[in-house]
């Protein structure tokens, strides 16, 4: 059976890491979280405290360091997912905190940090065989991709899907500031100068507002199978 790349975009929180996560697993290809990886560069400029009190980033510092980031993924059995590990240390819950969240999009914005995590995404799919989910993957990183998926749902569902995963994990969470940080996010990924968020021309469209996990899992799998014709 051929392989194919598969691109899922979508704006923060609408569930594309769940559905690239489920598909991969289910048709035995690789899964890769892009969004965990700009999150993982994050955390590290926390780490190294790179970031003003007012949360502006230090670029120059950051682009100095960049070398010294290592982001990698291992297969969580447990999960039957893949955990992000940074520099060696499993990073998976630290770079789900609003801490992260805050402050990521202007991480993702320096046109240095996505030319260095672009070229290892495109030399992770090189093969074929993958499901990679993120912002700019149908648009930028494989223009090329044989699915491609674009997902959305309204501000306020991936705000209480985000505080649920939050609450779940036993973080603290605040509606509101979730809900205010979803919106600044499409703000910012939309309109960045390099890489902005947007749907890419050839792309699918799905709005899972109102379909739980289930649903779109066999939406995701039915289109797969169109495309490599089955």
């Amino acid at each position: 059976m051929k392989k194919i790349t598969i691109a899922i975009d979508g704006h923060s929180s609408c569930g594309k890491s769940t559905m690239a996560k489920d598909l991969a697993g289910a048709i035995g290809y690789i899964y890769v979280d892009t969004g965990a990886m700009y999150r993982a560069v994050t955390l590290f400029a926390l780490r190294n405290k790179l970031f003003s009190e007012s949360g502006v980033i230090d670029a120059e510092a950051l682009r100095k360091k960049m070398p010294e980031v290592n982001i990698s993924f291992k297969f969580n059995a447990e999960k039957g997912r893949p955990d992000t590990y940074l520099n060696g240390m499993r990073v998976e819950d630290e770079i789900r905190t609003m801490q992260v969240s805050e402050r990521v999009s202007a991480v993702s914005a320096l046109p240095f940090v996505r030319e260095a995590l672009v070229a290892r995404q495109q030399r992770m799919g090189r093969e074929k065989g993958i499901v990679m989910d993120g912002r700019d993957i149908g648009t930028v990183v494989f223009p090329d991709a044989e699915l491609k998926i674009f997902v959305t749902a309204s501000p306020e569902v991936r705000a209480k899907r985000r505080y649920d995963e939050l609450k779940a994990k036993g973080m603290d969470a605040d509606f509101d500031e979730i809900l205010d940080n979803v919106q600044k996010r499409d703000y910012a990924d939309s309109n960045r100068e390099v890489s902005p968020l947007h749907c890419a021309d050839d792309a699918l469209v799905l709005d899972n507002s109102t379909m739980t996990i289930e649903e779109q899992n066999r939406w995701l799998m039915e289109k797969y199978r169109e495309k490599i014709g089955l």
